[in-house]
């Protein structure tokens, strides 16, 4: 028995457009190189058609509600897709709850309900390895088959490549959890960063002579890089400095809870209650135990040399946005 589309009843979500919306939806946990490559295709057809431009996305990764057991931890928080999204040049992005309930509705359901009588959909832009609806059974073919029978256009949009093999946020969750922060940098057109709130710390990093600011990252389901010392770049209160950061356990001092410290380089003053970003650019070493404060701060002064002659050699590398995306 087919279902029956609710949309002549449904009340629209977005204000009535002659033009009808071009419609993508999907997860884009990243916004990465592949997603912007949908995200253009939406924003050239909207053009082209003089349609509305629609990302459909959700606040709550699907395998929280499917699977939490294997539910990835997230390239981007809710806070930080709504930043990139609104970056896209897509004029308006609708952020769903993802439910038990929303997590039943089949392909044709949810297109007849939400994409067509919610949001006025005329045209359907997709990735290449896009589900749709229950069990992701809504692929590429079945999507163009209920554009035919309900009057949509449906595009699928190649997959960008990235070293010979697909580009996926699975294979940027494994970069970085290997360490490997300059793939993430390729992959997603902009360093892999984190963001939180300089809080108070031991202030062992001052006694050695390289004073940190201790970030608290709010997000437990934030993905963090591989434990390590990098080479970062952090923006706060509207500047922007580079530095090294260590990231995990402090094994030289006994008893104390693993870190995120950010050293800055040629920085002086208080930035306790700063809400700070922190640009992952290269991985520089391990984390060691030192049998001394001497040797310590010895290793801190190296990774800071090494750090310096990383942006003096590759400043390109952990830059800005790619021109590229948009």
């Amino acid at each position: 028995m087919s279902e029956r589309a609710p949309r002549q009843e449904a009340s629209p979500w977005l204000p009535s457009h002659p033009g009808g919306s071009v419609i993508t939806v999907g997860t884009f946990d990243g916004v990465h190189r592949g997603h912007w490559a949908v995200l253009r295709e939406v924003r050239r057809l909207a053009e082209e058609s003089g349609a509305r431009p629609v990302v459909v996305t959700f606040e709550t990764h699907p395998l929280r509600v499917i699977r939490p057991g294997v539910a990835p931890r997230l390239l981007t928080t809710a806070e930080e897709k709504k930043e990139l999204l609104a970056e896209s040049g897509v004029g308006y992005a609708v952020f769903l709850a993802f439910t038990a309930e929303l997590a039943a509705y089949s392909p044709r359901r949810f297109v007849e309900e939400i994409l067509m009588g919610r949001l006025g959909l005329r045209h359907l832009v997709i990735g290449h390895d896009h589900g749709l609806g229950r069990g992701r059974t809504g692929d590429a073919a079945t999507l163009q088959a209920l554009g035919e029978a309900l009057g949509f256009e449906v595009e699928v949009v190649p997959a960008v490549q990235l070293d010979g093999e697909p580009l996926s946020s699975t294979r940027i969750r494994n970069a970085l959890e290997a360490g490997d922060v300059e793939f993430a940098t390729r992959a997603l057109g902009r360093p892999y960063s984190i963001s939180g709130v300089v809080v108070r710390g031991e202030a062992q990093g001052r006694a050695l002579g390289f004073p940190t600011a201790n970030v608290q990252v709010p997000d437990p389901d934030k993905l963090l890089p591989r434990e390590g010392i990098y080479a970062v770049r952090a923006s706060f209160g509207g500047e922007e400095r580079e530095g090294v950061l260590h990231l995990g356990p402090r094994p030289t001092f006994e008893g104390f809870a693993p870190s995120i410290e950010v050293h800055l380089f040629d920085f002086e003053g208080e930035l306790y209650g700063e809400r700070m970003r922190v640009d992952f650019c290269r991985r520089l070493r391990e984390i060691r135990r030192f049998e001394s404060m001497s040797e310590l701060a010895e290793a801190i002064r190296e990774d800071c040399e090494a750090a310096r002659r990383y942006f003096a050699e590759s400043r390109a590398a952990c830059g800005p946005r790619s021109d590229e995306l948009m």
